[in-house]
């Protein structure tokens, strides 16, 4: 991991306004606990439930099985929500252009179901071959219209609210001046680096991280893009493409491209490409190319 500048003899701010996802490990727990705890209620009632059904039906079972049933398929869920979440902070719903979101999260949707229905069904083997009993592994595949329908209302439903949730946790900003952030916290193993917003010229989505482009040499910081700009948009930093901030007054000009797109000068001399999707709101403080 890339680290900031060293800070060696200089004494810690003794407030860091902007920490952008140094909570969000602690958020995303939290909310992953709150879908196990869910889950755990659905597949206990579930399974009473199902038990209860066949035996009014004349075809009793043991009730380890329903509960089996029911537990291999949360047990799969929780498993696959980090993924869910990872892929909404990247296309968030209220946020990313919805052409690329749609298709991004229908493309999630079949893989989450994929994935699930094969993961209980193999679970469910496993489990009955220890009791000494037999499930066809392959069996929730052959139904997978009928699974697909309802993991495709569960996978949106966990969008939804994961959703609302980064929106409800968010901290609030306090009112004035003090809520323009001025230094960044970075992290590296036990040690800690305080940058300068001034510093850092554009921030790159870099996989689970974004890189921090101070000088020639960017620095990694565990965040999201998405999680950046919502937390640095009044330190005046902007999003010129879907893996790209600029901060406003690192830049000296902009250049359109008959496309739409644009070129976005810096004052080090360095160039960054634009995408016309993000146009406006560097247009809007930057004035006309």
């Amino acid at each position: 991991m890339g680290v900031g500048a060293n800070v060696t003899g200089q004494r810690e701010p003794e407030a860091i306004r902007a920490r952008p996802g140094a909570s969000s490990g602690r958020r995303d727990g939290l909310f992953l606990a709150s879908v196990g705890f869910v889950g755990l209620a659905i597949a206990i009632v579930g399974g009473l439930s199902v038990a209860q059904d066949r035996a009014e039906a004349g075809q009793a079972l043991p009730l380890w099985e329903p509960m089996v049933w029911e537990a291999s398929s949360v047990l799969v869920l929780l498993l696959l929500t980090p993924a869910i979440q990872i892929l909404t902070r990247r296309l968030t719903p209220l946020e990313a252009p919805w052409p690329r979101t749609l298709a991004g999260h229908m493309a999630g949707a079949v893989a989450f179901s994929v994935v699930h229905v094969a993961g209980m069904g193999a679970l469910r083997w496993a489990t009955y071959a220890a009791l000494g009993a037999h499930y066809a592994p392959l069996g929730p595949l052959g139904n997978f219209p009928y699974e697909f329908r309802k993991d495709l209302l569960v996978y949106a439903a966990i969008v939804a609210i994961y959703t609302a949730w980064l929106r409800l946790v968010q901290p609030a900003r306090p009112p004035g001046p003090s809520a323009t952030p001025e230094i960044l916290e970075v992290r590296d193993g036990a040690r800690r680096h305080f940058i300068p917003l001034a510093e850092i010229d554009w921030i790159e989505a870099a996989g689970n991280y974004v890189e921090l482009h101070r000088g020639r040499t960017p620095v990694l910081h565990r965040a999201s893009l998405s999680e950046m700009e919502r937390d640095l948009r009044d330190a005046g930093y902007v999003r010129i493409h879907r893996s790209r901030l600029v901060r406003r007054d690192a830049v000296v000009r902009v250049e359109s491209r008959p496309s739409g797109d644009y070129i976005v000068g810096l004052a080090d001399g360095r160039e960054l490409a634009g995408s016309r999707r993000y146009r406006r709101p560097l247009m809007t403080s930057a004035g006309p190319a």
